[in-house]
Parts: C-alpha cells; structure tokens; sequence
C-alpha cells in the first residue's frame, strides 16, 4: 500500500492536533520542495533514521518491449534511488 499526501496529512493532524490542517500542508509542501530540489541539482538528501536519495545516471541500453519482443533504444536518463537507513532497517525487520 502507497501512502498520498492527503493520507500523510491526515496522520500527522492526528498526531499533531495542535498544528493547524493548513500549517502542516504548507510545512508537508516545503519539506517535498526541497527534495525536489536538491536531487534536481545532483545533491543527495539524507533523512536521519529513514533513508538517502540519490541521483543517478542510468546508461543508454538496447531493451525488448515486452507486448510485441521488438527492440527498442532506451537513451541516457537519470534516475532516483533510495537506501534505507540501518534504523529503518531494523523497524522493518523487527530488530529493535
């Protein structure tokens, strides 16, 4: 299951009552901003205790269209990753 935005608000209003619905949207909003931006420059971005993103380039390569079999030419693109972090690893894994 994928979580959207409106969901995310919704938790965090649960968690935060005292924080106005509009403020945790403008905070939300600025928060995804940013990322945006910084993986649009070639930065990486860290989150403690959840994660890094990354850009990378993914080379050109030769690959099939699965429907038909026909080869098709895929160019140059970039690419996001992500790697969790040791503690995310841990709450996922019940390590903790």
């Amino acid at each position: 299951m994928a979580i959207v935005k409106s969901k995310l608000l919704k938790q965090l209003k649960k968690n935060y009552p005292n924080f106005l619905h509009k403020d945790l949207k403008i905070f939300t909003n600025i928060i995804l901003t940013e990322i945006k931006r910084a993986l649009r420059r070639g930065d990486g971005v860290e989150l403690r205790n959840f994660g890094t993103f990354r850009v990378k380039t993914q080379k050109p390569s030769i690959r099939r269209n699965p429907k038909s079999g026909e080869k098709v030419a895929v160019p140059e693109k970039k690419v996001i990753s992500w790697k969790m972090s040791k503690d995310m690893f841990k709450k996922i894994n019940n390590e903790e």
